[in-house]
């Protein structure tokens, strides 16, 4: 991955980047406010609030943002500065957790994942320790029926949907897999993998101008977790419960993936994380590679080599 261009923020955490119509960068920080960037100059707008964490964004294309806020559910910002309107906040009756990420159809389905039932965004690591699998995909149709497409994902995280429409993908980050969820064709209605057994921990995902999905690998794989997932769930528990001085600490890279909807690896980008580290948001638009970071104050632009 070619060295970063910085574009600083007034805040902390930009968890995704997407690109709007207008070709400004958004993001949503911690504290609630979505900002917009122009990736030229580096002005930033603070175009809106959420009152909660948001993190997953889907810029449509009337200029409106579809928003997952961890705290308040799937939200929809119409304009820059109008009201946030609250999309869902509750499926069959249950609140709705940790919204994670979102994307939209052009006739108004939408897609959007919840990371857990267990944990909220400040305790996220606990689902990893207890593998609680209760991550699930949801669709929203135009009328606002909810559909759940797939329950029991491991830490559901980004989406993306295929540009022929055909299918619909979902991060699993504590089993580093994307599941693909069949829309159209004779496989319509089942779930399989686009790909398993990932390098490091998929988080938000983004579908490319190329037409590639685009996966964010915020850490390698740590070969701790990975022996204390098979362990019982009460030892998985106790680990949990251990100071954060003796937990696995996630390694400092950047490190994006693109795939094609064979599942093929076309692009395989990464860099020490001296500059910029722990990506958790992708957008690829004309070569151009804008990221997020949980662990930065600033979005990331880099190119496509």
């Amino acid at each position: 991955m070619p060295a970063p261009r910085l574009l600083s923020l007034p805040g902390a955490s930009p968890e995704d980047v997407v690109v709007g119509p207008d070709g400004r960068v958004f993001t949503g920080i911690a504290g609630g406010a979505i900002l917009a960037v122009d990736p030229d100059s580096g002005a930033v707008e603070q175009v809106g609030h959420t009152g909660g964490r948001p993190l997953g964004l889907h810029a449509e294309p009337d200029g409106a943002l579809l928003i997952c806020d961890s705290e308040r559910g799937l939200l929809r910002l119409a304009e820059p500065h109008g009201q946030i309107e609250v999309l869902v906040d509750e499926v069959d009756g249950e609140r709705l957790n940790f919204a994670s990420n979102v994307v939209a159809d052009t006739d108004g389905t939408i897609y959007f994942s919840a990371s857990t039932r267990r944990y909220g965004f400040d305790n996220y690591m606990g689902d990893f320790y207890e593998h609680s699998g209760t991550g699930r995909l949801f669709r929203r149709h135009p009328d606002g029926r909810i559909d759940t497409l797939i329950d029991g994902l491991q830490f559901a995280n980004g989406v993306v949907l295929a540009p022929d429409r055909s299918c619909v993908l979902v991060a699993e980050t504590a089993a580093y897999r994307v599941a693909r969820h069949h829309l159209t064709g004779p496989d319509a209605g089942s779930t399989d993998y686009l790909v398993e057994n990932l390098p490091g921990m998929p988080d938000n995902m983004g579908l490319g101008s190329d037409g590639l999905a685009w996966v964010t690998l915020v850490t390698p794989r740590n070969p701790l977790l990975d022996k204390l997932l098979p362990l019982p769930g009460i030892l998985r528990r106790i680990a949990w419960s251990l100071p954060s001085a003796l937990q696995p600490k996630p390694a400092r890279t950047a490190w994006v993936q693109a795939f094609d909807f064979t599942g093929a690896l076309v692009h395989d980008l990464q860099r020490e994380g001296d500059d910029y580290a722990l990506v958790t948001g992708v957008a690829e638009r004309d070569g151009t590679l804008y990221l997020g970071s949980l662990a930065e104050s600033s979005v990331a632009v880099t190119t496509v080599p």
